[in-house]
């Protein structure tokens, strides 16, 4: 072979155009779309529970109005990584905890997020709208038992507190007794309603709710 033949077939390597399966290319393009599409749809339901509108999203995100429109009705836009970024700052999550985990476990991260925040100004309410010296004794008494109280069960205190009844500071222990053992039960509920036994507990529910539900829904 002359050294011409070699120059030629060299320089037609190189100049040579790369082939490219236009279905793969596709599918790498409908791939990303997909994803953007999931998780703009993520952000959207989580907006919704934590009962923000566009203009809130907008101003706690510091995100310009068009790009929160297109996120939180078309889902259509390809979200950048800052994009991204502030939308999981502002629900409290991580980047790659709102890429990756389902929705349902987002959901509850962000309602948890959201009861501890309200459960510290209904903790204050308590301790400002306690009037009964039984109530006053036993929250200086059991501070980690009421650190602990959920907005409803905060609620619940204060109305046992205004009902007149038998207040004690036995009757108030008893009651939270019961708000605690609640709250355990329904956590681990929780842990099993996330589990492979899910099917399992909805059967057990069913047959007790058969029990206690009203009888004006049995008809």
């Amino acid at each position: 072979m002359s050294v011409q033949d070699l120059a030629f077939g060299h320089k037609h390597q190189r100049t040579c155009p790369l082939s490219f399966d236009a279905g793969t290319i596709d599918d790498m393009e409908g791939h990303t779309i997909n994803e953007s599409a999931d998780l703009a749809n993520k952000i959207a339901r989580l907006v919704e529970e934590r009962g923000w509108n566009q203009e809130e999203f907008a101003r706690i995100t510091r995100l310009n109005r068009h790009t929160v429109r297109q996120i939180l009705l078309s889902g259509e836009r390809r979200l950048r990584n800052a994009t991204t970024s502030a939308c999981a700052r502002a629900l409290g999550l991580s980047v790659n905890d709102l890429r990756t985990l389902p929705l349902e476990q987002l959901l509850l991260r962000v309602r948890a997020a959201e009861a501890s925040s309200n459960g510290t100004d209904a903790r204050r309410r308590l301790r400002d709208e306690a009037t009964r010296p039984e109530l006053l004794a036993w929250l200086d008494e059991n501070s980690d038992r009421a650190r602990r109280l959920s907005t409803d069960e905060v609620n619940e205190l204060l109305e046992l507190q205004a009902s007149g009844g038998s207040f004690t500071a036995e009757s108030i222990d008893v009651a939270v007794e019961h708000m605690e053992r609640r709250r355990s039960l329904v956590q681990r509920i929780l842990a099993i309603a996330n589990s492979e036994h899910l099917d399992l507990l909805e059967q057990f529910v069913a047959l007790v709710y058969e029990k206690v539900r009203p009888a004006a829904e049995r008809r």
